[in-house]
C-alpha cells in the first residue's frame, strides 16, 4: 500500500541525435494528361470479362485499382462532402434565406 501511494521521479535525458524535421513541399496535383490516362485505364479494366481471369490476374487488377484510387485521392482539386454535411448545409441555406 505504501509503495503504490509514493510519488516516483522520472528524469528525461536529451538524445544525442538531433531530430530536426525539414518540411518539403511536394506537388500532388495531377496533370490533365495523367487524369485522362487513368480514366482510360479504369474504363479498360471495367470492360474486361473477369470470369475468364485467373485469381492471380484478378488480384493484380484489384491491386492496380487500389493504386489508382490512392492516386486520385491525392488530387487536391476534389472535395468530398458527406451526405450528413450536405443535408446540414442545405438546412442552413434554407433557414438563412
Amino acid at each position: 500500500m505504501v509503495l503504490s501511494l509514493s510519488a516516483s521521479t522520472v528524469h528525461a535525458t536529451k538524445s544525442s541525435i538531433d531530430n530536426k524535421a525539414i518540411p518539403v513541399k511536394t506537388e500532388n496535383k495531377l496533370s490533365s494528361e495523367e487524369i485522362s490516362r487513368i480514366n482510360k485505364r479504369v474504363e479498360e479494366i471495367s470492360k474486361i470479362d473477369r470470369s475468364k481471369l485467373t485469381s492471380k490476374e484478378k488480384h493484380q487488377l484489384r491491386k492496380e485499382l487500389r493504386k489508382i484510387k490512392a492516386t486520385a485521392q491525392k488530387n487536391p482539386e476534389v472535395i468530398y462532402i458527406s451526405s450528413g454535411t450536405l443535408i446540414l448545409i442545405l438546412i442552413l441555406v434554407i433557414l438563412l434565406v
